[in-house]
C-alpha cells in the first residue's frame, strides 16, 4: 500500500515538472524565433514569479491552513535586498547570472529571517487574527521600505531609514531613494531563471509536503488537538512552513525587482497579497498543479484584456466568478467525475482489446 502510494505522488509530481518544463521550452523556442510580441516577451518573467509566489502561499495556505495576507511585505522585502546585492556587486561580480543567483538568495535568506522573527509573536494567533497582523506586517514593511534610503559614496556604502533625504557624500549614487524606490536598476532577470526560480520552488513545496513533516503540517491543520495529542509541536511545524514561504517569497521578489529599471515600494501592497491569495485559492487549496495553472492564466488574462480599457477589470472579475461557481459547485464537480470515468473505462476497454 506504501510503495503504491508513493508510486502514485511520484507520478503526481512528475506531472508538474513535466507541465512545467513543456511550458518553458514552447515559450522559450517561441521567444528565440521571435514569434512573441514585445509586451508578451514582458509577461515571461512575471508569470514565473507569481507561480513561485502562489505555490509558496499555497504551503502556508493551503497545506498548512493558515490565512496570511502579509506576502507582498516577505516580496518587497527580497525585491530591495536583491537591488541593493545586485548594485553591490556591479564591478565585483562580472557574471549576470551569478549577480543575480547570490541576490536572489539575498533576498530568500532575509526575508526568511524576518519571517522568522515574525513568526515567533503571529503564529501565536489563528484564523482572521492572524491574516489581520500578517495584513500589517505587510503594510508596515511598505511604509518602511518607502522611507529606506541607501546608496554609495566615496566612504562606502550607506542605508537609512528617515522621512527626510539621506544625505550622500562625494561621488555618491542613491540605489533607493525613499519614496521614489529604487531607479536605475539594471535589468538582470532572466526567464531562464525564472523557470529555474519555478522548479526550485516546487522541489522544496513537493518534497516538504510529501515528507514526514509535511504530513505533520497537515495534520496540524486538520486537527491541531489530536495533532497535540500525539506530540506534534504544533508552533514549531507552523513556524517551518511560514518561514519556507517567506524565504521563497523573498527570492521571488528579488527576481521580479531586477526585472525592472525603476520599482517603488507601492508596488508591494495590500492589492498585491490578495492576487497572489486569489491565484491560491482558485488553483484550489493545497493543489500545487492547480496555483501553477491558475497563477499563469490570471495573470496573463488582465493583462491580454488592455485593449478593453474601462470594460477589462469588470470582464475579469466576471471571470473570476464563472470560474468559481464551477470550479466550486458540487454539481459540476460530480459531472467532471462522471467524464472522467466514462474515458478512463474507454481507455482500459482499448487495452483489452489490444491485449486480447
Amino acid at each position: 500500500m506504501k510503495k503504491l502510494l508513493k508510486n502514485k505522488t511520484v507520478l503526481a509530481n512528475a506531472r508538474i515538472y513535466l507541465l512545467v518544463t513543456l511550458g518553458f521550452v514552447v515559450m522559450f523556442f517561441m521567444n528565440n524565433a521571435g514569434m512573441l510580441s514585445s509586451s508578451w516577451k514582458g509577461y515571461l518573467v512575471p508569470i514565473c514569479v507569481y507561480i513561485s509566489l502562489a505555490v509558496s502561499l499555497n504551503l502556508l495556505v493551503g497545506i498548512c491552513g493558515e490565512l496570511s495576507l502579509g506576502h507582498a511585505g516577505f516580496m518587497g522585502i527580497g525585491a530591495f535586498t536583491g537591488i541593493v546585492i545586485a548594485a553591490l556587486l556591479k564591478g565585483k561580480v562580472e557574471s549576470d547570472f551569478l549577480r543575480l543567483l547570490i541576490a536572489m538568495v539575498g533576498g530568500g535568506i532575509l526575508s526568511g529571517i524576518l519571517g522568522f522573527l515574525i513568526g515567533i509573536p503571529v503564529l501565536r494567533l489563528r484564523g482572521d487574527y492572524l491574516a489581520i497582523v500578517t495584513l500589517a506586517f505587510g503594510e508596515i514593511m511598505k511604509n518602511i521600505i518607502g522611507n529606506l534610503y541607501a546608496g554609495t559614496d566615496n566612504n562606502g556604502f550607506h542605508m537609512a531609514v528617515t522621512t527626510t533625504k539621506m544625505a550622500l557624500g562625494d561621488g555618491g549614487k542613491y540605489i533607493i531613494n525613499g519614496p521614489m524606490g529604487a531607479t536605475g536598476v539594471q535589468k538582470l532577470a532572466t526567464f531562464p531563471m525564472g523557470f529555474l526560480l519555478v522548479l526550485f520552488t516546487l522541489f522544496v513545496v513537493l518534497n516538504l509536503v510529501n515528507s514526514k513533516e509535511g504530513r505533520a503540517i497537515k495534520a496540524v491543520r486538520d486537527n491541531r488537538i489530536a495533532a497535540e495529542s500525539v506530540g506534534i509541536n504544533v508552533t514549531a511545524f507552523r513556524m517551518k512552513a511560514f518561514v519556507v514561504s517567506a524565504v521563497l517569497a523573498g527570492m521571488a521578489g528579488a527576481l521580479f525587482g531586477l526585472n525592472y529599471s525603476s520599482i517603488t515600494a507601492s508596488k508591494f501592497n495590500f492589492n498585491t497579497s490578495i492576487n497572489i491569495l486569489v491565484f491560491v485559492v482558485m488553483g484550489g487549496m493545497g493543489n500545487i498543479l492547480g496555483s501553477v495553472i491558475s497563477a499563469t492564466v490570471l495573470y496573463v488574462l488582465p493583462e491580454a484584456m488592455r485593449s478593453l480599457e474601462d470594460y477589462r477589470l469588470i470582464l475579469y472579475a466576471v471571470v473570476l466568478i464563472l470560474v468559481m461557481l464551477f470550479t466550486w459547485s458540487p454539481k459540476v464537480k460530480e459531472k467532471v467525475a462522471i467524464v472522467s470515468d466514462k474515458f478512463s473505462r474507454m481507455f482500459k476497454k482499448k487495452e483489452v482489446e489490444t491485449n486480447g
